[in-house]
């Protein structure tokens, strides 16, 4: 949807909570992609119709389609700010989503030469399409001019965008970057807030900083993008999860996966078993434990790891069970924070092994963590064991 057409969505906005009508009679979420979602609409336009029933008919299957993400919004009755600066997300998505598909980024994936600018501790070494898809965020976020600050994995500082934004936005622009020349699935993070007025009399800086260090609590609405076999764009206002399909024959995202629920219990596990040597007695003991199905799951779980963080945690968010890294290497403000909301509003859990993430106030924009997700069952089971914080984290050189 173009966003000139943004307002005129707004106007059909009402003030119910942003939840979705029943859904009794829709196929089950892990199915819903395989359903090409405009069919029903394709099939009302290739018949022949008297012409007194066209418009009928075309409102029925209009009806019948499933939305398109901001026009969930406005039937959802979100601000019409929030609306606007969603739709400047999507588009810079759509952007990189067609970027990361394009011929010849292979070196565009490779990290840059030793020598150039430094990098500040916390951060990893810049990649051009790691750049290039920040470059493409700012962009989107400049021209909505609904963003006070951005803060994002790739700037050293946050960024003061307009003094009368209302919005903070947190982002890892292009998680997974290395796994691009191998086709491997890649994501956008990200996390919006209100922005803080109260801080409006201090420095600029200052005032950047604080905006971007808050809480988990405080978030508005936190969202992935997904760069697979299809491109997914999952998100939640604080009422529920619900992820978008973007059809390319269209442009637009379309709700696929409404009222998203991490199953209670999953059978499969997400970690880098390599480093199983590093990990506390306390983690091993829990991997030996539900390997051998001789936890508080009968079954014997399975093993899936993408090493993109993106992916193992969609996976995880469909079919249940734990996405970890068990060392501090994830970046609480816009990796954990903005995936754990996610998790909570799907029935799941995010915590760094003894703390709920949301909960743990951020004191530096590139702060690092362990990080669990998952579900809900399957993540009180591993905090159970207390010890499952690597301690040991020796360089590991990719």
């Amino acid at each position: 949807m173009p966003l000139s057409s943004v307002s005129s969505l707004l106007a059909l906005r009402h003030h119910s909570p942003l939840s979705l009508p029943p859904t009794s009679n829709r196929p089950p979420p892990h199915l819903r992609l395989l359903l090409p979602p405009f069919a029903r609409r394709r099939a009302f336009a290739c018949q022949p119709l008297a012409a007194a029933a066209t418009d009928d008919m075309a409102a029925v299957a209009a009806a019948a389609s499933p939305p398109t993400l901001l026009e969930h919004m406005g039937q959802a009755g979100a601000a019409a700010d929030l609306t606007v600066l969603v739709a400047h997300i999507q588009s810079a998505c759509k952007r990189i989503a067609a970027l990361v598909a394009s011929p010849g980024n292979a070196e565009l994936s490779r990290a840059k030469a030793p020598g150039g600018v430094g990098v500040a501790a916390g951060r990893d070494a810049p990649k051009p399409l790691d750049e290039l898809s920040n470059d493409i965020i700012l962009s989107s976020l400049k021209s909505s001019g609904k963003v006070a600050v951005l803060a994002s994995e790739e700037n050293d500082l946050p960024i003061w965008i307009s003094d009368d934004g209302p919005y903070v936005v947190v982002t890892d622009p292009l998680d997974g970057s290395r796994n691009i020349e191998v086709s491997i699935p890649t994501g956008t993070i990200f996390g919006i807030y209100n922005r803080l007025v109260e801080l409006d009399h201090l420095p600029l800086e200052e005032r950047a900083q604080l905006n971007s260090l808050q809480s988990g609590t405080h978030l508005v609405a936190a969202g992935y993008v997904l760069y697979s076999s299809a491109t997914i764009l999952c998100i939640s206002f604080g009422a529920g999860t619900h992820a978008f399909t973007l059809d390319w024959s269209t442009g637009e995202f379309i709700l696929t996966h409404p009222s998203l629920q991490i199953p209670p219990r999953g059978q499969i596990y997400s970690v880098n078993d390599a480093r199983y040597f590093d990990w506390p007695e306390g983690l091993r003991k829990y991997i030996d434990t539900i390997r051998q199905g001789k936890g508080q799951h009968p079954k014997k779980y399975s093993a899936r790891y993408v090493c993109s963080l993106v992916a193992d945690f969609h996976r995880t968010l469909i079919y249940g069970g734990v996405a970890m890294n068990p060392r501090d290497h994830l970046r609480l403000v816009y990796e954990a924070n903005p995936l754990s909301f996610l998790a909570e509003q799907a029935g799941g859990r995010g915590s760094d092994g003894k703390n709920r993430i949301l909960s743990i106030q951020p004191v530096k924009l590139h702060q690092r963590l362990p990080l669990f997700l998952g579900s809900m069952e399957d993540m009180l089971e591993l905090e159970s064991y207390r010890d499952v914080q690597q301690k040991v984290n020796p360089g590991y050189e990719v």
